[in-house]
């Protein structure tokens, strides 16, 4: 695609208030592929201004309607799949298998859910002597990642509009092709003027002129826990309502009796897909003392398979942070058992999949967030020792369990301090609410849970 100079507010391409540009980089092969306007406070302000004139109109439009806009906006991110994928790949760097079947088939799955619940959700409700009206927070800034760049964009955008609220997209610097497309898209799905707004920019700029702008009433963020406190600290300053989906350091709990050599090579795959970059990662794999040596043999041999099928991580930072990550595993004492800190190629951000053995609980890589291809594997006694292994960490956003069976798995689940847990490998559920327990986040998103973020309840008494 061509990459547009201009940001979309009101309802068309306008060109930005400064000539400042942030070049969009492949990470495969280090060439630039785009550039986009580096937006300014104006540009926010301007993009604001649009979304509070919109959000009367927009607010009042049946659910009916706002509904059939969903679907059509669905329906344009079908129509453009191909070329979503090839954006992706372009900017993030992942196969593009893999750009086909996730980045552009979650957020479609997750765009056609929020059409049907816009047109079935109760906006109101009976509360004996009361009715409980459901009404659109108002002005959304949505403030995205990199590392799944549409996804992010829809599980915001799409309930925003099923509830009725108006929205200004600040997407990563990193990926922002991808939001321009999803622009078009929107423009085509005949969404009224002023009701979604895009503005490119760097997050010390653009996403903080967002935050703290006086117009804008809910803050949802996605990305790491450090820059979601700022987020928080700024909204919070403005008695802003805040969604925030940061970081984690998952735990995939193989328990006595489970089938290791699924669990196992499930975990890997979980682990190495889209280069590590998933704040779900199941990060930490914890095996039982008994069959360690096993899993470790499994999860290596497993690694070792996936070579050069695993794309880049997205920019040089992140590769040298993942790196430095690794070599840190290394001097704390951890056993590498596949890759290594050093760069596989001398082109392109790449990171080999790695796994560390002989883990513990307190060393850094198994505390910290890495954010790529590394896996570490830790040994536990007895399932108590497991489920403090588990949580003890400050994140709680996702996780895995497996057992021989379910009920055992489920039981062991519902002591873990996290937002959403695997159950024998269970699917991916675009309804089922995501978010995180203590620093992983607040809030949470996708299925009627998220809507719910996107709403605001007024009560009337008779």
């Amino acid at each position: 695609m061509k990459a547009h100079d201009g940001m979309y507010i009101d309802g068309a391409w306008r060109p930005a208030a400064g000539a400042d540009v942030i070049d969009v980089v492949n990470p495969v092969d280090e060439q630039i592929v785009g550039q986009v306007p580096a937006g300014t406070a104006l540009d926010v302000d301007n993009a604001v201004g649009a979304a509070r004139t919109a959000l009367p109109g927009w607010a009042a439009t049946p659910p009916a309607e706002r509904a059939a806009r969903l679907s059509a906006l669905r329906d344009g991110l079908v129509a453009r799949a191909e070329e979503i994928a090839e954006t992706v790949t372009a900017e993030l760097g992942s196969p593009l298998k893999f750009s086909r079947t996730v980045h552009v088939g979650a957020p479609v799955a997750v765009a056609g859910s929020y059409a049907e619940l816009a047109a079935g959700h109760a906006f109101e409700e009976k509360v004996g002597n009361s009715t409980v009206l459901h009404e659109p927070i108002g002005v959304v800034a949505a403030i995205t990642p990199w590392n799944y760049p549409l996804h992010q964009i829809v599980a915001k955008v799409a309930p925003a509009l099923a509830a009725g609220c108006t929205i200004v997209l600040k997407p990563a610097e990193d990926t922002p092709l991808t939001a321009q497309l999803f622009a078009e898209v929107v423009d085509g799905a005949g969404i009224p003027a002023g009701v979604f707004n895009l503005v490119t920019g760097l997050g010390p700029v653009a996403g903080q002129a967002l935050a703290e702008h006086p117009g804008v009433d809910l803050v949802s963020f996605t990305g790491s826990t450090a820059v979601g406190r700022r987020i928080g600290a700024v909204a919070g300053s403005g008695v802003k309502k805040v969604a925030l989906e940061l970081g984690g350091k998952s735990a995939n709990v193989i328990l006595p009796g489970a089938d290791l050599d699924k669990a196992v090579n499930v975990g890997v795959a979980n682990v190495m897909s889209n280069s590590g970059q998933t704040c779900s990662a199941w990060t930490r794999m914890l095996v039982h003392r008994d069959r360690y040596d096993e899993a470790v043999e499994l999860a290596a041999a497993a690694a070792a398979k996936y070579g050069d099928r695993i794309g880049p991580v997205v920019n040089a930072k992140q590769q040298r942070r993942v790196l430095g990550y690794i070599a840190q595993g290394v001097a704390e004492g951890a056993r590498l058992v596949a890759g290594g800190p050093d760069a596989p190629r001398e082109r392109g951000y790449f990171v080999s999949p790695t796994v560390f053995a002989d883990v513990t609980p307190g060393m850094t890589i198994a505390q910290e967030e890495i954010f790529g291809p590394v896996l570490s594997i830790l040994r536990y006694e007895d399932e108590e020792d497991a489920l403090r292994i588990a949580n003890g960490t400050v994140y709680g956003l996702a996780g895995a369990v497996w057992a021989a069976d379910e009920a055992t798995a489920v039981a062991f689940a519902r002591r873990m301090e996290t937002g959403q847990v695997d159950i024998n490998g269970g699917r991916f559920n675009p309804l089922a609410p995501f978010g995180g327990y203590k620093q992983s986040g607040v809030g949470r998103e996708l299925g009627s849970h998220g809507l719910a973020e996107y709403l605001q309840t007024k009560s009337l008494q008779f």
